[in-house]
């Protein structure tokens, strides 16, 4: 895979939708995009790029809550990152579940966590909070001051 020409087919595929790219390496991206398109471009780096899903890893920054989503080409060695930021209050994003169901545990993970909302996922129950803290706490969420 030669990355100029990968970054510029998924920027002409998702004009206004990718907000940054930055090639970390020659085997590293990351794409950070509007979380509207998520499921879009997952799916083609999924059923079209020979790409698998890793995992994700999710944060709360003052940006909002972030979210790296991994995924790699075993053929070539490539881990592309895609990389979403959620606001603050009500932080959504559609689940990738409906797209591979891998995605499943650790969407549940960050719910917990950090209070994401993954929209379309099957089973958010919980599955590691049971008495560990108070429902509607999330423990990975931080106060920003002003």
């Amino acid at each position: 895979m030669e990355n100029k020409q990968f970054i510029e087919e998924i920027k002409s595929r998702f004009t206004d939708k990718i907000v940054e790219v930055t090639e970390h390496n020659p085997l590293r991206i990351t794409f950070t995009i509007d979380p509207a398109s998520l499921t879009g471009l997952a799916e083609v780096f999924l059923s079209e790029k020979d790409f698998r899903f890793i995992i994700a890893s999710g944060l709360h920054t003052k940006k909002g809550f972030e979210i790296l989503y991994h995924f790699s080409n075993d053929k070539d060695g490539h881990v592309i990152n895609v990389h979403v930021v959620l606001p603050h209050e009500k932080p959504a994003v559609d689940s990738l579940t409906k797209l591979l169901s891998g995605a499943e545990w650790i969407e549940r993970e960050m719910h917990e966590l950090l209070g994401i909302e993954f929209k379309g996922h099957p089973n958010m129950v919980p599955l590691i909070s049971e008495g560990n803290w108070p429902e509607g706490t999330y423990p990975y969420r931080k106060d920003f001051k002003s």
